[in-house]
């Protein structure tokens, strides 16, 4: 195949492809299934992207979909001088294919001469073609055709999802079913034939579908002067993703980062942008692969970036400037301030002395704010000295005056249920690409997604801030310790409060010994106790040295799934994604798994609060019925 620009894999892509592996087509759906195909140009829909699976396929389709799916694949054009049967002109459509398949010896004609490209294809005459791809030929089958071909397809799985008999007639199902079957199925030397292509396979031999989309996208460009004719696909006829939600040609936005591929007419766009001061270039001006700017350091993906940033470009230390970033956060293109707006919201984590260097070379140390943002990144800019700033401040950063300007946030009132398709807070819609920040007034913050809210109930102290877009739906969300997933989660194995008598007074001392997935520690308190006891805790701060520690409430359970338990009562409780399952055997506590312990065990969940307020199932113990 052509060699085609490889590129890392995508967060957004999850919502574009199901990123669940197929080993063959009885584990795999239609979808999964086209995607693949479409991929590799093995099979496309039409126009509005209909794959007519019902719809006969005639010889030359055929002939079309197995070049394409052979190693010649890409090299072969779609027209040709040359007439390889007499029913099959040089001017005929699949001309090109035809020749292609004789010439590799994976298709021939009939006695008389003819190819009958407009006939369609029999199952016997699909499957005879389909292992010459895998390396065997005529030679290699005893009696009559088909007879050892067709033994070939059933012992390597080729017929799963197929039902037609060997004198049956193809359809364009049969077809993809047979394809996809292929790619999985050994060669005649024993490689996989996907493999044979230059495509990877997972750990467990399945097609890595991630890697596959990644070797046929091309990108990135940017959206901006004529960014159309730089494409070889029409945008208007594209199934089109931004941040990875479908949606249409005209939610691109001016400097978006795009991505595309052809054969599965598909754009994907991403919107991530930093603004900041261009602070420092890695491992030299002169040839840059890495730019820190705003305290971040970002990898550069392209080109055009890197001489944008080099000391060829007019981009110099000490700018304020604009990196947009490609869908693995590389820098795809650099703007000055001037080119593209936008403001960051946030809270403060901590201040510092920093040190810059100006447009001339010359190092200077400047107070410094940091801060996590709505968008779940951390950056850093310089203030004034005089500026007063603490952790858990929440602060916006604009652009005056080619700088970046900190100024605070005033708080919001606001409150309402979030509703279960996370998709509104009380009356407000929530906007396609909103922004949520869960914080703790020390600095410390999370991204938290919109689904993660569902169904909780946010009162006016929970809203720290909320601002709306021109169309009035909320666009960013700062919240106030609302989902506790900022915390880590465990078991305390062993706790011992005591108060020391000292001059009549007392010092109070405790020693806790907690494991937190797997991992043990033990911290000594100085002066205080944190009034808890042995079993599944939340620990708050740095786990070597908390600033608290408080025990779980227990709920019994009677089933459980990936992603919710069921309690005793019949009621659902959700799980967290980071849920933590021991297994408790002689008073020792195991690190276990929810596969392990779904059936045979007594389970106990323990939760940080109720699931209205933000809560999850933290921690799960089982116990051996």
């Amino acid at each position: 195949m052509k060699k085609k620009r490889f590129c890392s894999a995508l967060l957004a892509l999850t919502l574009a492809l199901s990123l669940l592996p197929a080993a063959s087509a009885a584990q795999a759906d239609t979808g999964e299934m086209a995607q693949v195909l479409a991929a590799l140009s093995i099979m496309v829909g039409n126009e509005e992207g209909d794959l007519m699976l019902t719809r006969a396929v005639t010889r030359a389709e055929f002939t079309k979909m197995l070049v394409s799916a052979s190693p010649m694949g890409d090299n072969v054009g779609e027209t040709t001088t040359v007439s390889p049967y007499p029913d099959v002109p040089y001017t005929h459509w699949s001309a090109s294919y035809v020749e292609a398949a004789v010439s590799a010896g994976y298709v021939q004609g009939n006695l008389y001469g003819y190819f009958e490209p407009d006939r369609t294809i029999t199952l016997k005459e699909g499957v005879t073609m389909a292992v010459r791809l895998l390396g065997y030929s005529d030679a290699d089958f005893s009696g009559a055709w088909p007879a050892g071909q067709m033994a070939l397809y059933r012992n390597l799985d080729l017929d799963e999802g197929i039902s037609i008999g060997p004198d049956g007639a193809m359809t364009r199902q049969d077809a993809m079913y047979l394809f996809y079957n292929l790619l999985t199925a050994p060669t005649k030397t024993g490689q996989t034939y996907l493999t044979t292509l230059g495509h990877a396979l997972t750990a467990t031999g399945e097609i890595d579908r991630v890697s596959l989309v990644n070797s046929v996208m091309s990108g990135p460009v940017v959206m901006a002067g004529d960014w159309q004719s730089k494409m070889n696909l029409d945008p208007a006829a594209a199934n089109i993703y931004r941040n990875g939600t479908l949606t249409n040609l005209a939610a691109l936005q001016p400097n978006d980062v795009l991505y595309w591929s052809k054969s599965m007419r598909t754009i994907w766009a991403y919107s991530n942008k930093v603004t900041g001061v261009y602070q420092a270039v890695t491992p030299s001006a002169s040839s840059p692969s890495a730019v820190t700017v705003a305290g971040n350091t970002y990898t550069i993906e392209t080109s055009d970036a890197k001489y944008a940033l080099s000391n060829l470009g007019p981009y110099q230390t000490g700018d304020t400037v604009t990196l947009l970033l490609g869908r693995d956060g590389g820098v795809a293109a650099v703007a000055s301030s001037a080119q593209v707006s936008g403001t960051l919201y946030g809270v403060v984590s901590g201040t510092a002395d920093s040190s810059y260097t100006d447009q001339n070379g010359n190092r200077y140390t400047a107070k410094t704010v940091s801060l996590t943002a709505t968008d779940g990144s951390s950056y850093a800019y310089p203030v004034s000295t005089s500026a007063s700033w603490k952790a858990g401040d929440l602060v916006q950063v604009t652009l005056s005056d080619g700088e970046a300007k900190v100024s605070r946030l005033s708080a919001s009132s606001l409150s309402g249920k979030v509703n279960a398709a996370g998709t509104k807070l009380g009356n407000n819609a929530l906007a396609d690409d909103v922004e949520i920040l869960d914080m703790n007034g020390k600095g410390e913050a999370c991204k938290v997604s919109p689904s993660r809210l569902a169904g909780v109930n946010l009162s006016s102290s929970a809203v720290k801030y909320a601002r709306k877009n021109a169309a009035g739906e909320i666009d960013r969300l700062i919240l106030n310790d609302v989902t506790g997933d900022l915390y880590t989660y465990g078991v305390l194995t062993e706790v011992n409060e005591a108060t020391i008598p000292d001059g009549g007074l007392g010092t109070m001392m405790g020693i806790y010994q907690y494991d937190i997935s797997g991992t043990p520690y033990v911290y000594q308190y100085q002066g205080g106790h944190f009034n808890a006891a042995e079993g599944p805790a939340c620990i708050k701060g740095n786990p070597r040295s908390p600033s608290s520690i408080r025990n779980l409430t227990s709920v019994s359970l009677s089933s459980l799934d990936a992603l919710s338990a069921t309690t005793k009562n019949n009621q659902t409780f959700p799980l967290s994604a980071s849920v933590a399952v021991y297994e408790v055997r002689n008073g020792s506590y195991y690190l276990s798994s929810l596969e392990r312990v779904r059936t045979g065990y007594t389970l106990t969940g323990y939760y940080d609060k109720t699931a209205e307020g933000g809560g999850r199932i933290r921690v799960i113990l089982a116990r051996e019925q």
